[in-house]
This record gives C-alpha cells, structure tokens and sequence, in this order.
C-alpha cells in the first residue's frame, strides 16, 4: 500500500481509508469501495479484493479509474462483469474508438471486450443499457444487433431507434440467428418494406408476431397474402382476427379460414360495417350448423338453475334475443341455450332437455317455433343439442317460414310436455325476441 498518495482525500480519511482496504472486514471494504469520493488508488487495489462484493462495488462506482476498469474486466466473477459492464454501457455515448485519449480509448478497449465477453448476460447487461438510446455508439448497436443470443440483441432488435431499415431488411434476410426476426417483429412502428420482408420470410413464429403487432405497418395486399396462407398456420388465426383496419374483403376472407369463436370475435369489432358483420354472423350460423359448436367443457356449464336465472335475467333486460341464442351456441354453451330457450318459450327446462335426449328434430325445432326464434335458429340448435348431423337436421323451405306446420309443431310442445309432466316451468308463457344479424 506504499504506492498510495493523497488525492482529494483529507489525510486522515485517506489513512482510514487504506486502513480499511487493508484489514477491513468484507462489509467495510464494499462499502468503502462504493464511496465515489475515493482516492483512484484505492479503488485500483480494491479492484482486486478477494471478496466478490468488495469488487462488484468498485465495478458499479463511477469514479473507479479506466485503468482498474480495464482490470474487472477480466474478473473471473460473472456478477463483477456485470456490473461493469452496466456502468460502462451508460458512458458510451460519450466514447468513440478512434479516441485519441488514452484514458478514454481505455474505456472503449474495455466495453469492446465486455461486449465480446463469453458470458451471455454481460453482454445483455450492456443491450438493456442502450437499447434505447438515440446516441450510442452505431458500432455498438450493430454489433449487439448480431449477437446470435436473444437476451442479448433481442432489447436492441426490438428498440433501438439507431437501426436503420437497411439495417433491418439485411438482418431479415441473413440472420444470425432464428429469434432474430422475430425480435425485429416486435418493434414499435415496423414500416411497410421490413414487414413485407417479414412476410416473405420461412419465419411462421416472426409472421405471427408482425400480426400481433398493432403498430406494424402492413400493406393490404401483404395482410392478402397472409390471409391466403393462413389455413396451413393456425396459429395467425387469432392476430389476424385482431389486426386493427382490417378491409371488409379481408374480414370475409378470414371468416372462411378462422374458427368459429374467431368469426364471433370479427362480427364484434366496432370498426367493422354493419353489412360486413352481418355476413360474420352468418357465417357463425352455418359453420354451427354444419359442422356442429364444441361443446363447453362441464365445468365452465352454470347448474340448471343459475342458467335459468341468467335467461331471467337477459329477459328482464331485453336481451333474451336470437343473437344472443347464438351468440352461446357458437360457444357450445349447451346448457345456457336450452335455459334460454326454456324461458323464451314459458315451459320447463326438462322439457327441452327431453326434446335435446330424444334428438328429435321435429321436437327442437318446435320449440324454436315456441320460443319466438326463427327457423336459423332452430338449424343451430339441432346440431347443438340433438348432436344432429346435417342429413338427420331439418332445414328450412324456401318461402316458407317454418317447415312444420304449426299444428304439427303444437302436436311436438304437448307431447314433450306430456312426457316431462310435473316439472317445474322455466318461466311464464313468453316469446323471445328476434334481433336480425
């Protein structure tokens, strides 16, 4: 410790302060090395403390000298590295390469080495530093861009504002690693020509993050494209269905494509015409009538009388409608339906449960009749709760409201009935109301 002279240090702290470094115990030395009023001298020989928080301290001070920076850079310590390179990254604006200060191009030899260092989260340490910073190095930032490791050049991949689109359409076309374009998806404010270089990509998990991103520009015949090649990738479905401006042309598109809680989802968009959501809706109605809803899984069907007392309630607020019948029934919410139904129609839940456990078309379909639904519904219902298939469902008649005469359909009410006497009413007589889509 004879090397050591004052600095700005009073000479009786600069002496307290060797004493310390010398036999301090190892909470002494950390905070001693954390002090930013320290003499340079003491902070290089604490530099090479045994004890890894002692040298963690001196690397995340910012008066610590280049020449014992230079030093922790080599520290055998991960957690020492990392600190360092936290504190050098958050001076790089101010460094340049080709400084001509020795003390500065120290620093920049140093954060070179931390940036190259075999440690994966050094190296993150320094991205998370400048990922956003508009006057970091550009060296630094391309070179982070490249590093084959996500921690490392996802933050900078995603925010930095100094990555040009040229920048960005070479990392598209030769990256460095297979997470790298994906990163680049993420991005705030994508322009058009690196989307499009995204969508041409053999990237699907890159392509479903562009689709998630609200802020990507997309050009309307690249979402086109996308659209076309969607039923082979399942998983673009749903940030399809949520891009923000979708055309009507492209709603429809996807309404062929996307399941139908998706459709449901589309038909429900504020920014989507009423005529557009009209077809949506429809295309709910006939992808449940053909090929049946999937059915809700047991535990999330309310118990008969809370169902009933939801439909009550929808009842009292005027939304006991036909959306809303199909609304549930594109959900496969079977028992909701048959509740809704019940009370639309003033008779017993047990009497179109017989109707659903018999699966007589004839008797679903006149208690639609007697509901107030329209026969549309009733196409529905039977795949939903007679678990018809399309060639067993009656279907309507052209000019023909309902395919049944009403005293045939009367007959199928009384019958039921009949066969379910004595169970409790869903609800007094009542006809539900019919909302067209």
């Amino acid at each position: 410790m004879n090397e050591f002279t004052p600095h700005t240090m009073q000479p009786a702290d600069y002496e307290e302060a060797k004493r310390i470094a010398r036999a301090g115990d190892t909470s002494e030395r950390a905070a001693l090395a954390s002090r930013t009023d320290l003499a340079p001298e003491i902070l290089y020989y604490l530099a090479a403390d045994k004890a890894s928080p002692v040298r963690i301290a001196v690397a995340a001070n910012g008066s610590t000298p280049p020449q014992a920076n230079a030093l922790l850079a080599g520290d055998p310590d991960e957690s020492v590295r990392v600190a360092l390179a936290r504190k050098i990254a958050a001076l790089s604006p101010g460094l340049d390469q080709h400084e001509r200060d020795r003390l500065s191009r120290l620093t920049w030899e140093t954060l070179a080495r931390l940036v190259n260092d075999t440690a994966v989260q050094v190296r993150a340490a320094i991205a998370d530093v400048v990922k956003a910073m508009p006057d970091a190095p550009r060296a630094l930032i391309t070179r982070l861009a490249r590093d084959t490791e996500l921690p490392v050049a996802g933050p900078v991949l995603e925010f930095s504002p100094l990555l040009t689109t040229e920048d960005l359409l070479a990392l598209v076309a030769d990256p460095p690693a297979p997470a790298t374009v994906t990163a680049i998806a993420r991005r705030p404010h994508l322009n058009a020509d690196v989307s499009d270089a995204i969508a041409a990509s053999a990237s699907s998990a890159a392509i479903t993050q562009l689709l998630a991103n609200p802020s990507a520009q997309i050009r309307e015949a690249t979402l086109d494209a996308l659209i076309a090649r969607a039923p082979a990738h399942k998983e673009w479905h749903e940030p399809l269905v949520h891009r923000p401006r979708l055309s009507p042309a492209a709603a429809r598109k996807l309404a062929g494509i996307v399941a139908q809680h998706l459709v449901h989802k589309l038909s429900e968009r504020p920014d989507i015409d009423p005529a557009t959501a009209a077809f949506l809706k429809a295309q709910v109605v006939r992808q449940v009538a053909w090929t049946g809803p999937a059915a809700a899984h047991p535990s999330d069907e309310p118990l008969p009388a809370q169902a009933l007392g939801e439909a009550a309630e929808l009842e009292d607020e005027g939304e006991l409608t036909e959306d809303r019948l199909l609304m549930s029934a594109a959900l496969g919410e079977t028992r909701r339906v048959a509740a809704m139904i019940a009370r639309a129609a003033g008779l017993p839940l047990a009497v179109v449960d017989r109707a659903a456990a018999l699966r007589s078309a004839k008797g679903l379909v006149a208690l639609c009749w007697k509901a107030g639904f329209s026969m549309r519904a009733a196409v529905v219902v039977q795949a939903l709760l007679g678990r018809l298939p399309p060639a067993s469902a009656i279907t309507s008649i052209p000019g023909r409201p309902w395919p049944l005469s009403e005293e045939e359909m009367r007959w199928q009410i009384a019958f039921l009935s009949r066969a379910c006497h004595g169970a409790k009413p869903g609800a007094a007589q009542g006809r539900a109301r019919i909302v067209q889509a």
